[in-house]
């Protein structure tokens, strides 16, 4: 498991990068999409990912050696409909996957939408008064997003927040705290970390996963793949447990586009095992 220090610049991780990608036969790339592929906006809507980011996630889509995947905070059709491409998707933080044509939903969080919903009704009664405070409820969680409420009324919110899911949530919902959002969720074990284990027990033993993204949701990935895998943070130097870091979804594309014109080259050329896995036993 990874501790928490401050990230390296990506900068002076590239021969770790060669090394580690040089005794793989296979690439796990799993990427968040807000702050990551998408730079953060004040209306959540219109996010989209920059075409530089589009362009190079998509030149590793097409190699043989590589699987992509998006693991999102976002609801799986969101998210899905915002970045194209890879087969494999995680949404609300890993509650719904998406992968081999199949949907599965974790079945607390599939018990627990009727409360959800009452929540997210409270809510936006209690904090109609606060300047552009909303509220989103994806189904299996929900989210406040505060970017656009003003800084002195931000505690007033987590304040209400939080009481609503005590009041309504009876032990069974949690709120955490992101960048500029409270989320509200299952309180179950289950997290980003748990969906790219998932993804990653169907690749054979020789892949190296890398996880980007950037936000406290993605620290449970980040332990997931390091220190075999390389954890990315896209932010600051806060501790982390992503072993390096990048400072935006703009150097989010020069790391993919390095991957793909000199990472894939240096995975080990024989990849022919991998026609004769069983995907059956996957489904």
């Amino acid at each position: 498991m990874s501790s928490m220090t401050a990230p390296h610049p990506i900068d002076d991780q590239w021969d770790r990068f060669r090394s580690t990608l040089a005794d793989a036969s296979q690439l796990l790339l799993c990427l968040d999409f807000d702050g990551t592929l998408a730079p953060i906006v004040e209306e959540p809507d219109e996010a989209s990912p920059t075409p530089e980011n589009e362009a190079a996630l998509a030149s590793l889509v097409s190699a043989s050696a590589v699987s992509t995947a998006i693991v999102s905070g976002r609801a799986l059709a969101d998210v899905r409909d915002r970045i194209d491409g890879p087969k494999t998707y995680a949404g609300n933080h890993g509650l719904e996957l998406s992968r081999h044509g199949l949907v599965a939903v974790h079945p607390v969080a599939r018990k627990r939408t009727s409360r959800l919903e009452a929540v997210c009704t409270a809510l936006e009664t209690v904090l109609e008064p606060v300047p552009n405070c909303r509220i989103e409820n994806k189904r299996l969680t929900g989210t406040v997003h505060v970017r656009s409420v003003p800084r002195r009324l931000r505690p007033v919110v987590r304040r209400h927040t939080h009481a609503v899911v005590d009041r309504f949530g009876n032990d069974a919902l949690e709120v955490s705290t992101g960048k500029r959002i409270f989320e509200i969720g299952p309180s179950i074990p289950w997290g980003k970390g748990n969906a790219v284990a998932l993804i990653a027990a169907d690749l054979p033993s020789e892949t190296v996963p890398i996880y980007i993204g950037d936000d406290v949701t993605d620290e449970s990935a980040f332990r997931i793949v390091e220190p075999d895998g390389i954890g990315i943070r896209v932010g600051g130097d806060e501790p982390s447990a992503a072993s390096c870091r990048v400072e935006s979804p703009t150097e989010v594309a020069t790391v993919l586009d390095w991957l793909g014109s000199v990472g894939v080259d240096l995975l080990e050329s024989d990849t022919s095992e991998l026609s004769s896995v069983d995907t059956s036993s996957f489904e």
